[in-house]
């Protein structure tokens, strides 16, 4: 009996035990250790770190502008691009769902963006966003083309905004091309047949039937758009005067260019919490909307 139950543990321990143990050294105890941070003053290279408790968090909502400055972009931001995102990414699976010869092409070239690292995609777009436009408004005199799109408040959230949903569409994209294609046609005739507008069958039974895929597609964005970094970095640094900054970006600097290691630790553990409960809500929700098929 014994030997049975020690065999039945062995295949767990190999496939399962290696994976665990990763996730623990890579997952869990940084973020146990960046709790710890959080209470203390630790500069991140100094041997000695001291308790300060909640002085740190004190700081941020009380004498931290930037950071709530930051924040209130990083809502913006998630709102407009995971709206946007979504819909195209919708959109184009809808559109590559159809009849057309060169779908498998296109899927290809609209899941590209995906694959390219998002800092040297953001260094690209900044090329084309300095140098491209201008001399497109030069050839054109289109006034589009001319405007400051990463060195103003307004141009810049746009100019990220556009890139972020051009490398994220794509993979959406294949997720609910996944989804669109398990949807039952008989269901579609007969709705056809019943004299249903194209309108009517998208809002009446494909998109009902396609929700769990739109529950993981939000959740991807959401947490795509929150965490948003690369292409913050590369494009506008944050700037002009911190306009652009995301909460990401800022965390960033406190930690490692202010050398403030536990402010930067408290903010992440807020942001977090936040992005947690955000995320939860939303799956909830989308959730409860879920019908089978």
């Amino acid at each position: 009996m014994g030997s049975k139950r020690m065999s039945g543990w062995w295949p767990q321990l190999v496939f399962v035990g290696p994976v665990t143990i990763f996730f623990l050294l890579i997952m869990i105890i940084p973020f146990l250790l960046g709790m710890y941070y959080s209470f203390t003053d630790w500069n991140g290279v100094a041997g000695t770190v001291n308790w300060v408790g909640f002085d740190n968090f004190k700081q941020i909502f009380t004498n931290d502008s930037d950071f709530w400055s930051s924040f209130w972009f990083t809502i913006r931001f998630t709102i407009v691009g995971v709206l946007l995102t979504n819909l195209v990414g919708f959109f184009l699976a809808y559109l590559l769902t159809k009849k057309l010869k060169s779908k498998n092409v296109l899927r290809t070239i609209f899941f590209m963006p995906n694959v390219i690292g998002g800092l040297l995609l953001g260094f690209i777009w900044q090329f084309i966003f300095v140098k491209g436009f201008s001399t497109v408004g030069d050839m054109t005199g289109w006034s589009f083309f001319n405007l400051p799109w990463l060195g103003d408040e307004t141009t810049g959230f746009w100019g990220i905004t556009m890139v972020f949903v051009w490398q994220s569409a794509g993979y959406l994209m294949v997720v609910y091309i996944a989804s669109l294609t398990n949807v039952s046609k008989e269901v579609l005739e007969a709705a056809e047949i019943d004299g249903a507008s194209r309108f009517q069958v998208l809002r009446g039974i494909i998109l009902p039937l396609i929700m769990p895929a739109i529950t993981v597609c939000l959740f991807l964005a959401i947490s795509w758009s929150f965490k948003m970094f690369d292409l913050n970095l590369s494009l506008t640094k944050g700037g002009p005067f911190k306009s652009t900054e995301s909460v990401a970006l800022n965390i960033y600097a406190e930690a490692f260019q202010n050398n403030r290691y536990g402010l930067g630790t408290a903010k992440s553990l807020i942001f977090f919490i936040v992005v947690a409960i955000i995320t939860l809500i939303q799956v909830r929700v989308t959730k409860s909307k879920e019908v089978e098929a």
